[in-house]
């Protein structure tokens, strides 16, 4: 598997411990950044991430800013992704179960490192089941193919 990651200004801490939990995982990813602390562009870093992904450049994605939503929906523009927010445990399992996500983000403001390191083992090490829920993931592929 191949990870893009990147973050806002807002999402830094959260970022590095990923990364760490990568490196610890063995998992091969890529920091698209951002660089420090000034403000910058939430979008910007969330578009990155997303083509990658898209392309099949990389496999799945990971984006932290603030909150997580503005990422999350920033990403969900791009045609092939399927970004979810996620704040709990539950949710970063059902999303890869049911879901077929490709994308997770998270909000550093919302949730500490421990949680989010949490949530990223979890939803890294998931895996799609397929069977009934992919037909509803294919319903949202031509939902989206049709508002192109």
């Amino acid at each position: 598997m191949k990870v893009a990651l990147a973050s806002d200004h807002g999402g830094i801490n959260i970022r590095t411990e990923i990364a760490h939990l990568m490196d610890e995982l063995g998992i091969e990813y890529q920091d698209f950044g951002c660089d420090g602390e000034t403000s910058v562009d939430y979008p910007d870093y969330a578009l990155s991430v997303a083509e990658k992904v898209a392309s099949g450049e990389f496999d799945r994605g990971i984006l932290i800013c603030g909150t997580g939503i503005g990422m999350c929906i920033a990403a969900n523009k791009v045609k092939g992704i399927r970004a979810a927010l996620v704040h709990d445990t539950f949710s970063a399992k059902a999303t890869r179960a049911h879901n077929d996500s490709n994308i997770i983000s998270m909000g550093e403001r919302v949730i500490g490192l421990g949680l989010a390191r949490e949530i990223a083992q979890i939803w890294l090490t998931s895996e799609f089941e397929g069977e009934r829920h992919g037909h509803c993931v294919n319903k949202i592929t031509k939902i989206e193919n049709k508002h192109l």
